[in-house]
Order: C-alpha cells, then structure tokens, then sequence
C-alpha cells in the first residue's frame, strides 16, 4: 500500500477525485512508511491519532463535494521549530521542552487553510544552529542513502522525511543552507525563497536578518505547489509555465573545478552542457570575495543567535547541547564593529549579485563542495587539500543565504558511492516560480529526483 504515495502530490490530488484512492489511505501509506524508516529518526513526534481524525475529516468532505484544493488531504510534516497550536514547539531543544504553541504559525495556517494535514514535526539540529542534525536531546537523524552518514542540518529530518516519503512534503528553514543543504545530501528538491517573501511569523528564530521557511520535497512540482499556497499570490494547483531554454542567460562561477569533488564536478559539467545543448548561453562572472561571504555568514550567523540567547546562556549553559553552546558562546564575543562590517560586506556582496542578475536569468552553483560526510567527520578530504565541512557547507550557500535572494536546490546526478548530488539555482528578487519552473524543466528530462534509497526498493 505504501506504494501509492511515490506519485507526486498532482497525481495523487487527481486519484483522491476519482476515487483511486483515499485520505486515509494517503495518511496509512505514510505512517507505514516512517515506520519502516524509524531509524533513520526523522521526526520529532509524529501525530498518529490526529492525523488519523483529520484524514477521516477530509475525506468526508471529499465525498460532500467540499475541495479546498491541491493540498487537501497531502500529509505534511513541518520542522520543529514551527508552531503548530496545541503541540510542543521545542525547536530541538531541551530550553523550551515543554513549550505548547498557543496558535499555528502563518505558514501552518495557510497549509491547513489549503487542506494539508500534519502528519509530525521533523528531527533538527538544536535550535536549527548546526548543519548535521546531531541532536543530544532527540538523537542524531540518519541519511536513508547511507544511515553511517549525515542527513545535513538543520531541517535534517524534514530532508529525511520528504525523501523517504513519510510525509508527501515538510517544510524546513534556512539560515545558512539549512533547506538546500539537506535537499542535496538526501536527493530532493528545497526552495529557499527570498528573505520576506514568506511570512516567519510563529517560527522560532535562529539570525533573523537571514531566516527564511520554505518546502522541500521529492518533485519540483510538489515544493511549487506549496510555494503557492504559502506565498499566496498564485493560484496553488497552478504550476508556472515551463522556461524556454534557448537564449536564456545563465551565470557561473570561475574556479568550481578547483573547489569541489570530482563527481560533482562531473554534474555540474554535466547541468552545464544540458542548459547549453538547449540553447541557453552559459557565461563565466566574476563574483568577488566568495571566502570573504563565508566569514561574514558566520559572523552574522554567530552574533545574532546569541544576542538571542544571551540570558538563557547566563542562566541555564548546561541545558544546550555542547555543540550549540560553544557556538553562541562564541558568539558573545563578536563585536559590533565585526557585525557591521559584515553587514556592510553583505550589502556589497548583494548589489554585486544584483549587477550579474541583470545580465543573465540566474547563477548556477553546486550546493555543496562533496556529498553527504560520515558522521562525525569535521573535515573532508578534497584532492591535495582539506575542506571543513562547517565552511564546505556555506561555500555556495553564503551568496543566497547574505543577499537575501532566491535559491533553490535540485537532484542532479550520483556519486561513485551512489549519494545524491545536489546543483543550486539563484535568482533576482521574487524569482522563486522561475527557479521551481526550471527544476521543473530540468525533471522533465532527467530522473534523478525518482531515485530512491536502497531501503524502499525492496
């Protein structure tokens, strides 16, 4: 039975209409699936009897010709630092264990208000400051390709989830990476929109000049659909239309051989001279201070969490996990000269962007330097030279994460080991629809985002 959900959201939206198949049996197929894949510690909590209520709910109101829309009855998880009314909202940790959210989050709202069910919230690195969803509270989540290695962080559990399909989509943040990152490692399709386009109202925050909330999930059609319902601004069942590649202008980064492992070279080399086959003319820029945007990012990335958790850290140090402690610790100890001035770079850095995105579509970028690392791995090895995974992970991230634009992460190849490859788009203000029409495209033609682990195959 578990079958059924590896259709996309569209197609099982158009099976619940014909009476192919049911709401509870949609939230069955789920749950089924999260068990078989407990494991890999991908949720928080999920919400068995609930989710169980409300899939009778809607499927009664199917058959009484009530539909809401695409969304209606689609099992969604949502990372653990969204309120969600009535539940514990303890954003990995054990500071707000305890804390019941007294109303949804907007975000929440508006998937209930589209029909979604909430099927449990997602695993995450403590209080989303971490990019392996290690969590000493909750325990470390696993990555379904390969369970000794890392899911990325820290929506890490809300990657896990959409990739096994124990939710059909989950929504996660992003800081720093925190959405693209766990899309890549776990071999899914993450939009971060642009910071402001999508209400954070009710999540609890990490840097909050820098935090966005957006879906992940297995097909690019599927983070669309959500995209509009959380955006509000197109109709959701509406899918923008498909790009036309010929003539369309697409950027790139000098030196990306030099930076990245061989088999993700090997994609990008390979997403390049797809967009150039289809007649898009793919253009060098000449980005500066790419090593400079990753030490802004994590100045910002430090001073503004611990101003957050400055009395939390005077009065009860022991409750974080080591890891997270250390961070925001370090983070005390920024300046306001060092913060400004890293301001000051991100503002630079933006108007760079900007200038390149009036002279093509979009830039393309690989997520991350290499695949998903073994846990506990601080450092990976990168032909004569070694790359931190903390600054591996921001490499490419950093330009979206510090200019506030648009990204989104798609499948896009394999490496020797079988882990998922992960290429980034990145687009002008408002771009997100043209940034999910081209993963759309690019789907279309290639079945990256249809592979699934070892695990679900047999």
């Amino acid at each position: 039975m578990s079958d059924v959900i590896d259709a996309s959201m569209l197609t099982l939206a158009q099976q619940l209409r014909t009476r192919q198949t049911s709401v509870p049996e949609l939230v069955e197929a789920c749950l089924a699936r999260e068990e078989a894949t407990h494991d890999l510690n991908a949720f928080s909590e999920v919400y068995v009897s609930q989710v169980r209520q409300s899939a009778n709910a809607s499927q009664r109101m199917l058959d009484q010709g009530y539909d809401p829309g695409p969304l209606h009855g689609m099992p969604i998880a949502i990372k653990a630092n969204i309120d969600l009314a009535g539940e514990e909202m303890h954003a990995g940790s054990r500071i707000l264990s305890g804390n019941i959210a007294s109303r949804d989050a907007v975000v929440v709202q508006r998937l209930k208000q589209a029909g979604a069910l909430i099927i449990g919230s997602t695993n995450m690195h403590e209080f989303a400051w971490g990019g392996t969803t290690n969590n000493p509270h909750y325990g470390a989540s696993s990555n379904p390709w390969d369970d000794t290695r890392i899911p990325a962080g820290s929506s890490g559990g809300s990657g896990v989830a959409a990739s096994v399909r124990s939710a059909l989509a989950t929504l996660g943040t992003d800081t720093g990476g925190s959405i693209r990152l766990p899309a890549s490692m776990n071999g899914i399709t993450g939009l971060r929109p642009g910071v402001g386009r999508l209400s954070t109202a009710g999540i609890f925050p990490l840097a909050t000049s820098l935090d966005t909330v957006g879906p992940l999930a297995r097909y690019a059609e599927e983070c669309e659909v959500l995209f509009n319902v959380l955006d509000g601004r197109a109709q959701p069942g509406t899918l923008s239309q498909l790009p036309e590649l010929a003539g369309l202008r697409i950027g790139l980064l000098p030196d990306v051989h030099q930076q990245v492992q061989s088999d993700v070279a090997a994609a990008y080399d390979h997403m390049v001279q797809w967009y150039s086959a289809a007649g898009a003319r793919c253009q060098t820029l000449n980005i500066h201070g790419l090593d400079q945007a990753v030490n802004a990012l994590v100045l910002i990335n430090l001073a503004e969490p611990a101003s957050l958790h400055a009395a939390w850290l005077a009065d009860r140090p022991h409750e974080y996990g080591e890891d997270v402690r250390k961070l925001l610790q370090a983070g005390l100890s920024i300046t306001a000269v060092e913060y400004l001035q890293a301001q000051r770079f991100r503002t630079s850095l933006r108007m760079q962007l900007l200038h390149h995105l009036s002279q093509v579509e979009v830039i393309l970028v690989p997520t991350l330097p290499f695949t998903a690392p073994h846990k506990g791995l601080e450092a990976i090895q990168m032909g004569d030279r070694e790359e931190s995974v903390l600054t591996g992970n921001m490499r490419y991230n950093a330009l979206a994460s510090l200019s506030a634009l648009p990204a989104i992460s798609q499948p896009a190849g394999f490496d020797r080991d079988g882990m998922p490859i992960g290429m980034q788009l990145i687009g002008r203000d408002g771009a997100e629809r043209q940034l999910l029409a081209m993963a759309r495209r690019f789907q279309q033609e290639h079945d990256y985002h249809l592979q699934t682990p070892t695990r679900l195959r047999a």
